[in-house]
């Protein structure tokens, strides 16, 4: 009785395994097939409406979804959040040996992230993104963006009322920015206890904060100027410094392509709490070059919060 029970189960497990050979035997086939071939199926959705169209040395927009360098993966990633999509898919190549080994190491290097992060248009500019990698060489992207389609909403629409209340268009460029600059200034405290203690009543680390709050740290700042600058169709990017870079909190600024040449606007640094304690509007840091940005850092009180990665920000190599 005992062997003929042994038998009975090992026929079983036999029929079972056999199962599911038969159950998982296509999939199994497509894939391979597809790693041989390098055909797998990709579904690449419609860009969301703030996609960016600049041209950047660091990080460019990509229809090539098939990883084979480092390179290839910063700028699938890049293209994925430039784009606005929560969720995309793809797969790595049977040539490319070590790609989910850079995969994983590419989805953990927070300074990287954060300054290709810097590249995109605020409102598709991430809080959280999620990487899954399988065995099989699938990559599994979700992103969570950092502003809600409600503010997204509401701060595009205070934009263009700025815009038509404060902007004159015969005015000219330089003027047109510098209104816009000398408006959010003079209407924005710097947000002290956030940046210490990282806990405010305001969302000052967004565009909403100088706007409807008024109050900002360095990134609501950078946002609410970016947004301008992509409104009136200047190329322009964030660009900053981490924790990393300065073994502080780190910073963030505007990088502006202006009459011809990349310049910086740092709209904290032109908003000081004087001595006094009174607010000050200044323009030392407002479009201005590698040279004068060291002139403006330098003086009673050295800014050092200005040293970036210059083999990431490429457009101000001098």
């Amino acid at each position: 009785m005992l062997r003929f029970l042994r038998e009975n189960i090992v026929t079983f497990f036999c029929i079972l395994l056999l199962f599911l050979v038969f159950l998982y035997l296509s999939p199994i086939t497509r894939y391979l097939s597809r790693m041989i071939e390098n055909d797998f199926e990709v579904s690449i959705p419609q860009p969301k409406e703030y996609m960016k169209t600049d041209e950047f040395h660091f990080v460019s927009q990509t229809d090539h979804f098939i990883p084979y360098s480092v390179g290839d993966i910063k700028n699938i990633f890049y293209t994925i959040v430039n784009s606005g999509w929560e969720d995309f898919t793809f797969y790595c190549p049977s040539e490319y040996t070590n790609c989910l080994n850079d995969m994983k190491a590419f989805s953990k290097n927070q300074d990287l992230l954060t300054h290709i992060n810097n590249f995109v248009h605020p409102f598709h500019s991430f809080s959280n993104v999620k990487t899954v990698l399988a065995e099989s060489g699938e990559v599994k992207i979700h992103v969570e963006y950092l502003y809600t389609p409600e503010q997204i909403v509401a701060i595009s629409s205070a934009i263009d009322e700025l815009i038509a209340k404060e902007i004159s268009f015969d005015d000219s460029l330089y003027d047109q920015i510098k209104t816009f600059h000398d408006y959010i200034i003079n209407h924005t405290k710097y947000d002290v206890t956030r940046n210490e203690t990282n806990d405010s009543t305001y969302l000052s680390y967004i565009a909403y904060g100088p706007l409807f709050q008024g109050y900002a740290t360095c990134n609501g700042y950078t946002d609410v100027m970016a947004i301008f600058l992509n409104r009136l169709g200047i190329p322009n990017y964030k660009i900053a410094t981490t924790k990393s870079d300065l073994e502080s909190e780190g910073h963030v600024w505007n990088a502006v392509y202006y009459e011809g040449k990349w310049v910086h606007l740092d709209l904290t640094w032109d908003d000081p709490v004087g001595k006094d304690g009174k607010d000050y509007l200044q323009h030392k840091y407002f479009l201005v070059d590698n040279e004068d940005l060291k002139e403006a850092d330098s003086g009673e009180v050295e800014v050092l919060e200005h040293t970036y990665p210059s083999n990431i920000y490429l457009e101000f190599q001098e």
